[in-house]
């Protein structure tokens, strides 16, 4: 057990700094579309340029995640990793920070996917949840502690700032990585004769169940990344928010889902997954509704709203995660997981990049349209919930 729960903290570890680099983006967006003079179609691109490339590293890794020890490719893709996080942080102009961006995806988008696999490898079906929960907390840690702080900084000097500070974590991670993540290999033994790629893409098209599983989180990911790269952009400009504010947030919303990620995972793991994810689900495009349609407000009130969001959308994440994992075999989890991220990814990019067209600009510097987005959003959620009941767990 407390190997188990080393190469979980090691997982959150890992995970945390991913999210920080992907997330920090989209607070920083009314920095940059001031710095770069871009516009939000622009700024779109920018975030979607990591979610497109995410989305393509993660279709080939299907290819070849199965054929190695975990570690040792886990390893690889960190240190690729490492290397463009610190492009990102010495990119001087637009162009060059948005190539770096792609690169920094392409290899976040295999770091998903081996997390995952990783759990549905070492954690039976019975602890997932709970072990769901435990990784996918460094989300909230993320929102609380790493962007919240990576916007101190930028405020304090520019935005370079974070992407150097993630670039230092990222070699601690490494380390953490080599002392505490063992090599994963019984999947190996599985599977003799190893699939062609057409043979992958055969065997996971031609599963049902398992295509039912990447419609779900094609479906999650556009009922929130139409809403969640532009939030800050729209707070500023519309909603009256400083820059330094969007930190309350970030830290309101982190806070507390630090402490329910773990408990939606308990509740995952007692009650139901499929229960669970239909009631945070359906909670969860309340907020939308509200966060889309807000003119000038007073922080407080925006503070409990943008909470209810993060606590809600990580609350329905949490079951879908483990739903999802348990539709894949150990011998064919990492493909799926892969194909699945890879699909996941694009979805994020399309989302954000569909976005970006319908949302507007007023000569005063106002977000428009941003109320149409909030519709969209809100149907593409409540989709997952008959979708989900359709999902079944096979290990």
């Amino acid at each position: 057990m407390k190997q188990e729960k080393l190469i979980l903290w090691t997982l959150a570890a890992i995970n945390f700094i991913h999210i920080v680099d992907f997330m920090i983006l989209m607070p920083l967006g009314p920095q940059l579309m001031r710095v770069f003079d871009i516009s939000p179609r622009e700024f779109g691109l920018l975030v979607s340029s990591y979610t497109f490339s995410a989305g393509i590293s993660s279709f080939f890794g299907a290819f070849f995640l199965d054929r190695f020890d975990r570690k040792t490719i886990l390893l690889w893709v960190y240190v690729g990793f490492s290397i463009a996080t610190l492009g990102c942080a010495i990119s001087p102009s637009y162009p060059i920070l948005l190539f770096a961006r792609v690169i920094s995806g392409l290899f976040g988008g295999l770091t998903s996917a081996l997390i995952l696999a990783i759990i549905g490898d070492v954690i039976p079906d019975s602890r997932r949840g709970r072990a769901m929960g435990l990784v996918m907390a460094a989300f909230s840690l993320a929102s609380v502690l790493g962007v919240p702080m990576g916007l101190f900084l930028a405020s304090l000097s520019d935005w370079h700032t974070p992407f150097y500070i993630l670039t230092g974590l990222s070699i601690i991670s490494l380390g953490m990585i080599v002392k505490f993540i063992p090599n994963i290999t019984e999947h190996l033994g599985k599977e003799i004769i190893r699939p062609s790629p057409i043979e992958v893409v055969k065997r996971v098209t031609g599963n049902s169940n398992q295509m039912r599983a990447i419609a779900l989180s094609v479906m999650m990911m556009f009922g929130q990344f139409m809403i969640i790269p532009f939030l800050s952009p729209y707070n500023v400009a519309n909603v009256g928010f400083t820059e330094m504010q969007l930190t309350y947030i970030y830290m309101a919303g982190g806070a507390f889902t630090i402490f329910t990620s773990p408990w939606v995972g308990r509740l995952s793991d007692k009650y139901g997954k499929l229960k669970v994810f239909t009631i945070f689900m359906a909670l969860n495009v309340i907020p939308i509704g509200i966060i889309t349609h807000l003119g000038i407000t007073p922080v407080l009130l925006v503070l409990v709203i943008t909470t209810m969001f993060f606590v809600t959308s990580n609350g329905r994440y949490v079951p879908a995660a483990a739903i999802i994992t348990g539709t894949a075999r150990p011998e064919n989890r990492g493909s799926f997981l892969s194909f699945n991220s890879a699909i996941q990814q694009m979805s994020a990019g399309l989302a954000s990049l569909i976005a970006g067209i319908i949302i507007g600009e007023t000569a005063t510097g106002q977000l428009t349209n941003f109320n149409l987005v909030g519709y969209l959003a809100i149907f593409f959620s409540l989709l997952c919930i008959p979708l989900a009941r359709r999902v079944k767990i096979v290990s």
